[in-house]
């Protein structure tokens, strides 16, 4: 019984002996191998750093500039990773690592499947997309300014300051309305006059404004114009169109569409058109002869005294 127990006693210590030296040897394995990784770690930060203030500024097309220094960024880790423990002598282990990691990827891609779903949108939307950085995009009922595309999620700013972060799959398979793509835009509003005014007088001098308005666009391709579009109860609604640049899409929509507006109203009243409000019928049911109302005049019926 003594003897064995001192055999696995020797056994054991000659295991841990040999575990020992071997760790002595591979341990400046190890330590070359972290040294890959910082270093890889550095050298990726410095790249995408370059990139980022050298190219970046330069790029045609900062949306692919941005999600390019990602994917760097990632690919130059896993690299050092990976030449990591080959230095270290682990290669066995990188090998196991990526067939675990291919494994993983197919059980996670169905536990995860929203995750995996807008990663793959988003390399879709910068190889192939209907929106740039600064567009003016509506998803949806989601509506603002592109300001990024990440790998899971578009950022968009909407105009009243609200950050929405819309996940990539939606951008893909919902239809995007892109208000900025061609830097054109048509607004319109409409206007009533009275049924006893002149409509073609009317027209004229809508359509003098729009003629010779500074901002906007006046070409060929894009007309501008006023049209009769509706008799309604107590109006001759006019539509009036007119484009505009939209490299600032809240002033060519909003801002400059309000002052447009503003210079139609008042040419029509300094021209003596009327702008009728809406009219309101009363009308009488069955058995009643009259209207219950009364209109009294006199301020002492209300009890105020005239002011001497």
């Amino acid at each position: 019984m003594t003897i064995a127990l001192q055999t696995a006693t020797e056994t054991l210590t000659k295991s841990i002996q040999n575990y020992y030296y071997g760790l002595l040897e591979i341990l400046p394995r190890i330590a070359l191998g972290i040294l890959v990784i910082v270093v890889g770690v550095l050298i990726a930060r410095l790249l995408t750093n370059i990139y980022k203030k050298r190219i970046l500024k330069k790029a045609e097309d900062p949306l692919m500039a941005r999600f390019l220094v990602q994917a760097i960024r990632i690919i130059f880790v896993l690299i050092s990773i990976l030449l990591a423990l080959e230095v270290a002598g682990l290669s066995g282990v990188a090998t196991g690592i990526l067939t675990a990691a291919g494994g993983a990827a197919i059980v996670l891609g169905f536990a995860f499947q929203d995750i995996g779903k807008n990663f793959l949108a988003g390399i879709i939307l910068v190889f192939n997309r209907p929106f740039n950085v600064n567009d003016t995009i509506k998803v949806g009922e989601l509506f603002g300014k592109v300001k990024a595309l990440n790998f899971r999620y578009t950022h968009i700013k909407t105009s009243d300051g609200r950050d929405i972060f819309v996940p990539n799959s939606d951008v893909l398979t919902k239809a995007v309305e892109n208000y900025t793509a061609d830097g054109y835009f048509r607004n319109e509003f409409t206007v009533g006059i009275g049924y006893e005014d002149n409509i073609e007088g009317a027209k004229k001098a809508i359509q003098d404004i729009l003629e010779n308005h500074p901002e906007i666009v006046h070409d060929d391709v894009h007309d501008n114009f006023v049209i009769e579009n509706e008799l309604s109860a107590s109006t001759v609604n006019l539509k009036v169109f007119f484009w505009v640049e939209t490299l600032d899409y809240r002033k060519s929509s909003r801002i400059l569409r309000g002052l447009i507006i503003k210079q139609v109203k008042e040419v029509l009243d300094d021209e003596g058109f009327n702008l009728p409000a809406n009219v309101t019928e009363l009308k009488l049911y069955k058995n009643e002869e009259d209207i219950p109302l009364k209109v009294r005049k006199d301020p002492r019926d209300y009890g105020f005294e005239k002011s001497k």
